[in-house]
């Protein structure tokens, strides 16, 4: 008997238009034959299911669809929704009230995860992983610039503190430039974090909760024509060279899936995130610099490559990750 899915996209945040790629992909790759999807897009102004051309709004109070008077309640949700409310915590605690299982990290692990601050603190003491000198701001104040130049050393990177994509980040090399840095990160969010530049190379890499416990897929390596991976390289093609697998030594390979099980599990992660680090010039040493626990799932998404990468399809990738949550 199959079982019926909803899929969430959408959102809050200016990812919302990342979020509909990526459950245009998802819904092509689920299992017909397995599950029954619904396609619910969340917005602030409502919840709602559309069908040939009619709109049908959520029952909030019990995450459901009447459907030609019939009414349609899921066995589990496929989050494919990026930045709030699917990425910080607020939906999962929304299911868990409800005991509707879904296919990412639950409402704590995804609240302190959307906090780069947090997280990077959280993870800090984990065996062979390094943290870039930072300082984290909670309001736009004049004298953020001193304390900056005071503790840090050029270049620095300005980032929304819980935000994605690169929205709002910026590469500071003169201090003359780090005010509107500050301004255009505080647009997006009331917390900013400044972090020193670690040069490197630049990689990320998926990790999931499977049937056989914790699994790591192939590295991808970032190889930017900008000075960072922003949101023009991450989602416009040809701006970006990614290679999978990424180039590393067999000693970097099992050193970089050592430390991101660590960083899965010390996270109490669940589903599948993707990990961003920088293999650092001369030391190799694995430099964090954050987690996506809901990554980009669009046709061209590193998620998917990945996945592709071992020889699996898509399809069967997400069928193991609804499988495990049922």
């Amino acid at each position: 008997m199959k079982k019926t899915i909803a899929l969430i996209t959408g959102g809050f945040t200016g990812e919302s238009v990342i979020s509909l790629k990526s459950a245009a992909q998802i819904e092509q790759n689920l299992d017909a034959s397995k599950f029954e999807v619904y396609k619910i897009i969340i917005s602030f102004k409502s919840w709602y299911y559309e069908a040939n051309g009619q709109v049908i709004e959520v029952d909030k109070n019990d995450f459901s669809l009447l459907i030609a008077g019939k009414k349609v309640l899921f066995d589990a949700v496929f989050v494919g929704l990026h930045g709030s409310p699917g990425e910080d915590g607020k939906l999962q605690g929304y299911f868990d009230m409800l005991n509707i299982p879904y296919t990412s990290c639950d409402a704590l692990t995804s609240a302190i995860s959307m906090n780069k601050g947090y997280t990077k603190a959280i993870v800090s003491d984990i065996p062979d992983l390094y943290v870039a000198n930072s300082c984290q701001f909670f309001a736009d104040k004049p004298e953020n610039a001193t304390i900056i130049e005071q503790s840090l050393k050029l270049p620095y990177f300005v980032k929304p503190n819980n935000g994605g994509s690169s929205i709002g980040m910026s590469k500071v090399n003169a201090t003359a430039a780090l005010p509107q840095a500050l301004t255009a990160a505080f647009k997006e969010d009331t917390q900013v974090l400044v972090e020193e530049f670690i040069k490197g190379r630049e990689f990320t890499i998926g990790v999931y909760l499977g049937k056989n416990g914790i699994q790591v897929l192939p590295t991808t390596e970032i190889i930017s024509s900008k000075e960072f991976f922003d949101f023009e390289a991450k989602y416009t093609p040809g701006v970006s060279e990614e290679i999978t697998p990424g180039r590393m030594t067999e000693e970097e390979k099992v050193r970089v899936e050592a430390v991101v099980r660590s960083v899965y599990n010390k996270l109490n992660c669940r589903g599948v995130v993707r990990i961003d680090y920088i293999l650092e010039e001369g030391s190799g040493n694995f430099y964090f610099i954050e987690i996506n626990t809901v990554p980009g799932q669009s046709e061209n998404s590193i998620i998917p490559q990945q996945v592709r990468a071992t020889g699996r399809s898509v399809q069967d990738f997400y069928t193991e990750l609804l499988e495990v949550v049922l």
